[in-house]
């Protein structure tokens, strides 16, 4: 039976060059921004809220989360992260220095947690302010049975759970929107051989079908999507809306995703932040 590892790369506030939307003139600047108390206590309550509910109560338990950020990580977030990984076997710290190039030091991140002894890496990208259902993990490593045909005509292929929840941040609270997404980047699943040499964000996520075969699952709500004031980008992607019933939004999000919605309206409320600045925020 083929060994399939599922290896996640969580960036959290690293700070680096390259790979952000959000631009700076300067490092400095940069680490301003990224580090600004404010900011960061924010990024910690979505992570803690949205994102940590559904990875610690996968189906599957058999995965692996690196958690990346820098070693100048201000306290007491750094500690917060250390803290995690004794609680979640999953988890793993990954300290990188500032590097130039991102795709580098994404790599550095994840390489050492690469089973070299696996046939197949299942890598996902896990944006530490979206989410994953509950049965994501298992649902990526089983259906890769059927994929497998496919993968081995190139060694290469994605797979796209597009059903998913958009949640918008706003000084009003939180709205639901259910969308098809293609390539969110949110349970999207990209599988290598274990020698690639490549990490998720070597793949644009909205231009994946450039690199390699891929495959849509759309059958069961499957991410969030959480746009908020402190996005990188906020842009939604393409897509379109899938009918649902509005009341059964906040039992969707508790049974799928463990989120809880009456929770996240009420602190959303509380920051009464804006929509952010970004040219597709929202769109």
């Amino acid at each position: 039976m083929m060994r399939v590892q599922m290896l996640g790369l969580c960036r959290f506030s690293y700070l680096g060059g390259r790979g952000f939307q959000v631009a700076h003139e300067t490092l400095e600047e940069r680490r301003a921004f990224l580090y600004h108390p404010e900011r960061l206590a924010r990024r910690w309550f979505w992570f803690e809220t949205v994102t940590l509910p559904g990875l610690l109560a996968q189906t599957d338990p058999d995965f692996t989360l690196v958690l990346m950020t820098g070693p100048d990580l201000p306290e007491p977030w750094l500690s917060r992260l250390r803290e995690l990984t004794e609680i979640m076997p999953q988890a793993r710290l990954a300290l990188v220095p500032p590097m130039e190039k991102h795709l580098d030091a994404c790599l550095a991140a994840i390489a050492p947690h690469i089973e070299p002894g696996a046939d197949v890496v299942g890598h996902f990208r896990q944006d530490d302010d979206d989410a994953v259902a509950v049965d994501y993990i298992r649902d990526a490593r089983r259906d890769f049975a059927a994929l497998r045909p496919l993968w081995e005509r190139r060694r290469r292929l994605s797979c796209d759970y597009s059903r998913g929840l958009v949640l918008k941040a706003m000084r009003d609270g939180i709205s639901v929107e259910p969308r098809m997404i293609y390539n969110a980047g949110a349970a999207l699943t990209v599988y290598l051989p274990p020698d690639a040499q490549r990490s998720v964000m070597h793949f644009p996520h909205w231009k994946i079908g450039l690199s390699m075969p891929g495959v849509t699952m759309p059958g069961k709500a499957m991410f969030v999507r959480f746009l908020n004031h402190d996005n990188d980008s906020g842009a939604i992607g393409a897509g379109y809306r899938w009918e649902g019933d509005p009341a059964g939004w906040a039992g969707l999000l508790a049974e799928r995703f463990r989120i809880d919605l009456e929770a996240l309206d009420r602190a959303a409320r509380d920051f009464g932040l804006p929509g952010a600045d970004r040219p597709r925020w929202g769109l």
